[in-house]
């Protein structure tokens, strides 16, 4: 059986190259590798970490390119791929801008379609955006559906997924964090170097999505500014996003306070050993909300919904909004009360065990005996 992965970011290729690296391995599977490149640095990144080498590079990041150039130039690219290789199935991951056209581009081609990380929604189609209606968009052209939970499964059958499509697998990123935290690492980053993480409370702060530009982000900074003003045992550590917009603002409200440090964006490795070294998470990111919790870190998401609502149950994660006031009050109370920052951070993350990658190459190994039988 011949499986084509197409990613094209950094976190699609964190979530992906475990996976990837265990098909290689398996006998039944053929497995072929094209990136897009929808982000180029931060992707290669991952990939030298992983030890991937892709077969194929449609390399399509320009500097300001719009959501239309990434999806056609994505769709048009992949063209040629499919008819090369003709692959047996197309794996796509999540709800990036390449996910979706990548999913369009296989239908085109009448190729079948499997979809990891499915099932995810905030049913609010401008918010993630253009996540939330690329993931909604790519669920309903793919013909298998890799769930990482239970509420994702039951968000497919109310969208009249067939559910002998949909597989309850966990989430291939708990796979991808649990084998790079297992290796030894020392900090290069010298501002990293220097932060006493053993008498110090780290905070650690990523925030860059498209619906928090602007006013919201003021807020967040304002919130996040103000905790490092009262609490002077915290060190707060913000791996800028390289979006301009994005560093105008943390250089205007952040840059010059004691103990906020503006560092540039780490690759996936010291991110990782960061997580695990820091007493509190805030972020907008939808990734962090399932990897953090393995590490027994609390995670405040700066935003008004989450797609991950599993995690605010289970206790690991507290939705915290986009206003000032709220944010530093959770925050507050995290950094000033033992019992509830205990409750967070031994809640049970939902996300899964470790073992994604494998119960995926089952099914998939599965889906293409069946396949050869039909046919």
């Amino acid at each position: 059986m011949k499986v084509l992965t197409v990613f094209g970011t950094r976190p699609e290729a964190i979530k992906m190259a475990p996976l990837i690296k265990k098909m290689k391995e398996e006998p039944g599977i053929e497995a072929v590798l094209c990136v897009t490149a929808q982000h180029r640095q931060m992707l290669d990144q991952v990939l030298e970490l992983f030890d991937l080498v892709p077969d194929y590079d449609l390399n399509i990041m320009k500097q300001n390119q719009t959501i239309s150039q990434i999806t056609s130039n994505v769709i048009m690219g992949l063209e040629e791929v499919f008819q090369k290789e003709k692959p047996d199935i197309v794996l796509v991951h999540g709800d990036t801008t390449t996910t979706f056209a990548t999913a369009l581009a296989a239908f085109y081609q009448q190729v079948k379609v499997g979809h990891v990380e499915a099932g995810l929604r905030t049913y609010d189609k401008y918010s993630p955006y253009p996540e939330e209606m690329n993931r909604v968009l790519t669920g309903h052209i793919a013909d298998l559906h890799f769930a990482p939970t239970e509420r994702n499964r039951q968000n497919l059958l109310r969208e009249a997924i067939s559910d002998s499509d949909i597989f309850i697998t966990g989430n291939t990123v708990i796979d991808a964090l649990l084998e790079v935290a297992g290796k030894p690492y020392d900090f290069e980053d010298e501002t990293l170097r220097n932060i006493d993480f053993e008498n110090r409370r780290v905070i650690t702060v990523t925030c860059h999505r498209r619906e928090n530009l602007g006013e919201n982000m003021e807020q967040i900074f304002g919130a996040i500014r103000d905790l490092a003003n009262e609490f002077e045992d915290t060190e707060i550590i913000y791996p800028m996003h390289m979006n301009p917009k994005v560093r105008d603002t943390a250089n205007r409200i952040l840059g010059n306070t004691g103990r906020i440090h503006l560092i540039e964006p780490l690759q996936y490795q010291p991110f990782v050993n960061l997580m695990a070294k820091s007493y509190l998470i805030i972020t907008d990111s939808g990734g962090m909300q399932e990897e953090a919790p393995s590490l027994g870190k609390p995670v405040l998401v700066v935003r008004r919904e989450t797609e991950r609502p599993e995690a605010v149950e289970a206790g690991t994660v507290k939705l915290a909004g986009v206003s000032k006031e709220t944010i530093y009050g959770m925050a507050k109370e995290l950094l000033s009360e033992q019992s509830a920052y205990e409750k967070m951070a031994h809640a049970v993350n939902p996300y899964g065990d470790g073992h994604a990658c494998e119960r995926i190459i089952k099914i998939l190994v599965e889906y293409g005996e069946q396949q050869t039988n039909h046919n």
